[in-house]
């Protein structure tokens, strides 16, 4: 069903009845993404849908909803999305209630460079590989990275190395080489990540995977990486001796980021 367009608040969303205003839902998610929003225009809008829809399908015991009302809310946030503004929407499964969601809330400020605490937090995640179960804890690591000075935090595995930050992907050049974690390593698949190693890839930039611990991305040009702020590079490490590395190829990288802004599909 068409939505009308709703600037801002909670809402959920039934079969029949679309989304409509709800009181505050600050239980456990099971599924969460969202994305920057610019006067109607978003990156990636097919990768975030198709990673929504596999994060719900994959739940735990195969009880969320079926893949039908999936594309039914979806169809119904893209509708109700704002054309105007710069909006953060999240879209929204909760535990126990299996409640579909959308969350409209003003874009934060955007940064076009990042702070890093490096002291390399244990990873306090409990399912990786998914957004949504593990934020609030997230969000504590990120507000003890404020503390120290920082925007964002370093999560590294029980053996050192890097893995991402607490909103973000991570990714450094060594010499013409776009490096990042392995898909081994316990790291979620971020959909901006996803259209930077696209980029490179059709323009001859040569991307691997590397095992670094922190001290080896020392001096590198390193980025922080999400569908908020898009590309930031690393200007300053706190909380260790760590030298950042100069921003060579950040600008130019924002640049083709912020033309990948797309406006969203019509609605059906």
């Amino acid at each position: 069903m068409t939505q009308p367009t709703i600037t801002e608040g909670l809402l959920a969303w039934s079969p029949g009845g679309g989304l409509t205003p709800c009181p505050p839902a600050d239980g456990r998610l099971l599924v969460a993404d969202s994305w920057l929003l610019r006067d109607g225009r978003m990156r990636g809008h097919e990768r975030h849908r198709e990673r929504f829809l596999r994060a719900c399908g994959d739940c735990e015991g195969g009880g969320g909803p079926p893949l039908r009302r999936l594309v039914e809310f979806w169809q119904d946030v893209t509708a109700a999305l704002p054309r105007v503004g710069e909006w953060f929407p999240r879209v929204e499964l909760g535990a126990g209630s299996n409640q579909l969601r959308l969350r409209l809330r003003p874009a934060p400020p955007l940064g076009q460079a990042v702070r890093v605490w490096a002291t390399g937090q244990p990873d306090p995640r409990t399912l990786p590989r998914r957004k949504g179960p593990d934020l609030p804890a997230l969000a504590r690591l990120r507000e003890r990275a404020v503390a120290h000075g920082a925007d964002e935090a370093v999560l590294v595995a029980p053996t050192g190395l890097v893995l991402e930050t607490a909103t973000a992907s991570l990714v450094w050049w060594e010499d013409d080489v776009l490096c990042l974690p392995p898909p081994q390593l316990p790291v979620l698949a971020g959909v901006t990540i996803g259209l930077v190693q696209e980029r490179a890839r059709q323009s001859g930039v040569r991307v691997a995977p590397r095992e670094r611990t922190l001290a080896q991305l020392d001096g590198r040009e390193v980025w922080v990486v999400n569908a908020l702020h898009g590309i930031r590079p690393v200007t300053a490490w706190t909380g260790r001796p760590m030298n950042a590395g100069p921003a060579v190829r950040a600008p130019e990288w924002r640049g083709w980021l912020e033309e990948m802004m797309e406006p969203l599909p019509r609605a059906h």
